[in-house]
């Protein structure tokens, strides 16, 4: 959805949408698009919203369904090899890098997120980086092209299971992994309630939408054992507070927060 709104009103439509399962925004000059899957798409809720604002807010707003893209064509002609943390490069397979770094991780994205250049993904990194993966049981929930089960492997993990709803990412993720010669990393399509799962680990990560993050916390939370680590991301700086609430309700405790350009993410642990 295309919403044509001042900047004063598009934080205001943002949050409202997020509310109702939105899941990404784009912000341009006269206003913010915004996504949605399409069996989730309701344009009576939209309309509802609407209504309680249109006396204050001048709203325009256009529909349509996204096409399934090649992400891997896109890339090709714009994706640009980044450094993360001044200690990994993450490139696709066709990009030649002359410096050295610590971690090296190649991703070709085709129709899957996760390169390290959205703000969620190079925050969940970081945090990574100063993590210690060593020895530990490891789950990437949501796992789009695997980057970050990826790292979790470099960074010595010793079990590391990954899931995602998309079967385009499951292959996608599976197919970056062997080309990391991540062969430890296991990528199952579905979600946290039906994939076949340990019954614990010491890590979990999980970069997806500030919702699925509310509704899936008890989940991720049970998955822990004390002293086991939460990394989130994939919301923004004014959603930490609802997080960060509803952790503490299933005994996990903010240890670190981070944001860049408005997105978040949090660092829990489990008490």
């Amino acid at each position: 959805m295309k919403i044509t709104v001042s900047p004063d009103w598009a934080d205001v439509f943002v949050a409202e949408l997020a509310e109702i399962g939105y899941e990404s925004f784009v912000e341009f000059d006269e206003g913010v698009c915004a996504y949605v899957q399409k069996a989730q798409f309701s344009e009576d809720l939209w309309l509802e919203i609407v209504e309680r604002y249109r006396e204050a807010a001048d709203v325009r707003y256009e529909t349509a369904v996204m096409p399934r893209r090649n992400w891997n064509e896109e890339w090709e002609k714009n994706y640009q090899p980044i450094v993360v943390g001044g200690q990994c490069v993450v490139r696709a397979s066709f990009h030649q890098i002359a410096e050295q770094h610590p971690y090296e991780i190649v991703v070709n994205p085709q129709m899957s997120f996760g390169t390290g250049h959205h703000e969620t993904t190079t925050l969940m990194l970081e945090n990574q980086l100063r993590l210690d993966h060593r020895g530990k049981r490891v789950l990437d929930a949501g796992c789009g092209t695997g980057i970050l089960a990826i790292m979790a492997c470099k960074r010595g993990g010793r079990r590391v299971d990954a899931y995602d709803t998309d079967e385009w990412a499951v292959a996608n993720a599976t197919e970056n992994s062997r080309l990391n010669g991540c062969e430890q990393v296991r990528v199952q399509q579905g979600t946290i309630a039906t994939v076949d799962l340990a019954d614990e680990y010491d890590i979990v990560l999980a970069n997806i939408n500030r919702n699925v993050l509310l509704d899936e916390m008890p989940a991720y939370a049970a998955k822990l054992p004390p002293g086991g680590t939460l990394l989130l991301s994939g919301f923004y700086e004014q959603d930490v507070p609802e997080l960060t609430q509803k952790a503490a309700g299933h005994g996990l405790v903010a240890k670190q927060t981070a944001s860049r350009n408005r997105w978040a993410s949090l660092w829990l642990e489990k008490a």
